[in-house]
């Protein structure tokens, strides 16, 4: 990428998106993996990795699941765990270790097994390996409910068709093949140092860095209220878990193009709080590139606050309110920190 100020947020979103993927579908519950070993993971070398992205090979981090073998690559017990139950992070009531101790799983799928089924598979291995148990529960909670404006909405409708991405198609100039979580992925770096990420049905999102005006935009396509309301949970998490939900009533069943417009100091402040949390040392960015240090709790303060993601909402002709709602929660009720030999 042309700068190095824009390379560590855009990276940052990148695994945001990765870690938020789960699967959608369940599996017969006698379901397991033939074989499978749990080693804790290694520390990423984040230099390594950098040189890696510039030179066009992205880094295999996350689950990649096929027909033949399932791969967990430096995934927090927590990110497991929400794989396994189909649930979100932000879900998952337990220990605050959850979301630091990571791991590295590959596992064997038996013959006849499909991508779909390895949740459930995942899952039986969580509670052999970890001896997980956890229980769903249903509680109201502080939320912030994403509600219509009082001049109604300024949302642009998506296109009704999208194209799946061919895998047997030339990579275009700039473009490099990522294996998703859900499926390949294609991501090109154009001359201005933005990002776009093609997901094929899913749409696509684009990330543009601006260090002079310390901004960080955001454009995605086929997006719906709930998933909208998800990516913005999913960023005033970013910091470690401290914002609340966000939840949809705003009853607009479209796919529609979004965009945010975003302080990069707040987005540098929440990644380097996320990967501290992850035992990653990212170092304090260069004076004058819009990565001054600012609390990660700024992302989720209160709508009257001053955070950036509440003035983009509110471009959209929405607005996040207080509320409280129904929130389902997944229980922790035991977990042994290490796991059983392989």
């Amino acid at each position: 990428m042309k700068t190095r100020s824009g390379f560590r947020p855009i990276f940052a979103v990148c695994l945001l998106l990765a870690a938020g993927a789960t699967f959608g579908q369940t599996a017969p519950t006698n379901l397991a993996f033939e074989v499978a070993t749990v080693k804790p993971s290694p520390p990423l070398d984040m230099a390594k990795l950098a040189a890696e992205i510039k030179a066009g090979k992205m880094p295999r981090l996350g689950p990649h699941v096929d027909a033949s073998q399932a791969v967990y690559t430096y995934m927090s017990l927590k990110e497991l765990i929400a794989s396994a139950y189909a649930v979100k992070e932000y879900q998952i009531s337990g220990p605050a270790w959850l979301a630091t101790e990571r791991f590295d799983i590959v596992a064997k799928m038996p013959d006849g097994a499909s991508k779909d089924d390895a949740p459930k598979m995942l899952q039986a291995l969580l509670e052999e390996r970890f001896k997980l148990a956890a229980h769903r529960d249903t509680q109201e909670h502080p939320v912030l409910a994403l509600v219509v404006g009082k001049d109604g909405p300024k949302l642009k409708e998506s296109p009704a068709t999208t194209e799946p991405i061919d895998e047997n198609a030339p990579l275009k100039p700039g473009e490099v093949k990522i294996d998703g979580p859900n499926g390949p992925l294609r991501m090109t770096t154009h001359a201005d140092g933005s990002t776009t990420m093609n997901m094929g049905a899913k749409g696509t999102m684009t990330v543009r860095v601006d260090p002079q005006a310390g901004t960080m935009h955001m454009e995605s396509s086929m997006v719906t209220m709930a998933g909208f309301a998800d990516m913005l949970t999913k960023i005033m998490q970013m910091g470690g878990g401290g914002g609340r939900q966000v939840v949809d009533m705003t009853d607009l069943k479209g796919n529609y193009q979004v965009a945010l417009d975003l302080s990069l100091a707040e987005i540098m402040a929440a990644a380097r709080a996320a990967a501290r949390e992850a035992g990653i040392n990212m170092p304090m960015p260069p004076a004058g590139s819009g990565g001054a240090d600012v609390s990660p709790a700024s992302l989720a303060s209160e709508p009257s606050g001053g955070s950036t993601v509440f003035a983009s909402v509110q471009k959209l002709g929405l607005k996040l309110e207080k509320r409280k709602a129904p929130v389902e929660q997944l229980v922790i009720d035991h977990v042994e920190k290490t796991p059983t030999e392989n």
